[in-house]
């Protein structure tokens, strides 16, 4: 057995860790975030400690049965849980990068619970550079390919998208996939508040400053950033 002290180092612990990834996952918007990250943790390791010490000579023959049996319940649920994070909008898929940190979240919990607290913080270690900083690298590779992200913020109206969609077709910008997100309602006007993101593949030699031109004077736009740089920026909500 292991005394209240140890049990509280072990939970404390988890939650310290599971935080840490959970807050990498809140800082980019992600749907499962902070909170969920701790309690995962916490959860996992709880569970850990009783499979291991809670069932000591409650056995058949003395022993504490088999523990790993009710730590294997952790990665089923967790599955579960990691599903809900997962969303298809149209061809993309969104959301295995935050379920994959649920799931790796649940197994620090389940190291912690047993008392291996090296490897549950080298893990932790390793996730934060998975997420955080193999993101530039993956930013890169993306570019070579010549994919390119861009993100309008826009009051909505009828065939605003198809606006946009005509000029990336001027240039021959061919458009892999579009997200539209309704971020809010103006009270004053009782517009949509719009965020666009299209996925495209841009041509060889392709200038952007033609291009960003035309963008810019689509009626409604307010701000517009290409790969994670803000090419125009407008006062439109405070000038109308």
């Amino acid at each position: 057995m292991i005394g209240t002290m140890e049990i509280a180092l072990r939970l404390f612990l988890a939650a310290v860790l599971g935080g840490i990834i959970g807050f990498e996952r809140e800082v980019s918007n992600r749907p499962a975030g902070f909170r969920t990250h701790i309690l995962v943790t916490l959860g996992s390791c709880l569970i850990m400690i009783l499979s291991a010490y809670g069932f000591h000579g409650l056995g058949p023959d003395g022993s504490g049965g088999e523990p790993a049996r009710l730590a294997a319940q952790v990665v089923s649920g967790i599955g579960f849980l990691g599903a809900g994070t997962i969303l298809r909008e149209g061809t993309n898929v969104r959301g295995l990068t935050t379920a994959a940190s649920i799931w790796i979240s649940g197994g620090i919990g389940l190291a912690i619970g047993l008392g291996y607290y090296a490897a549950a913080s080298l893990t932790t270690l390793l996730a934060l550079f998975s997420l955080m900083g193999l993101k530039a690298l993956e930013g890169k590779i993306y570019k070579l390919k010549r994919y390119s992200e861009v993100r309008f913020n826009a009051f909505g109206r009828p065939g605003l998208v198809g606006e946009i969609g005509t000029i990336f077709g001027k240039y021959h910008i061919s458009i892999k996939n579009i997200i539209v997100d309704q971020k809010s309602y103006t009270d004053e006007e009782y517009e949509k508040d719009l965020e666009i993101t299209f996925f495209l593949r841009t041509p060889r030699n392709f200038k952007r400053s033609s291009c960003f031109n035309d963008l810019k004077n689509i009626q409604g736009i307010e701000k517009i950033v290409w790969d994670d740089e803000e090419i125009f920026h407008s006062n439109l909500k405070e000038g109308s």
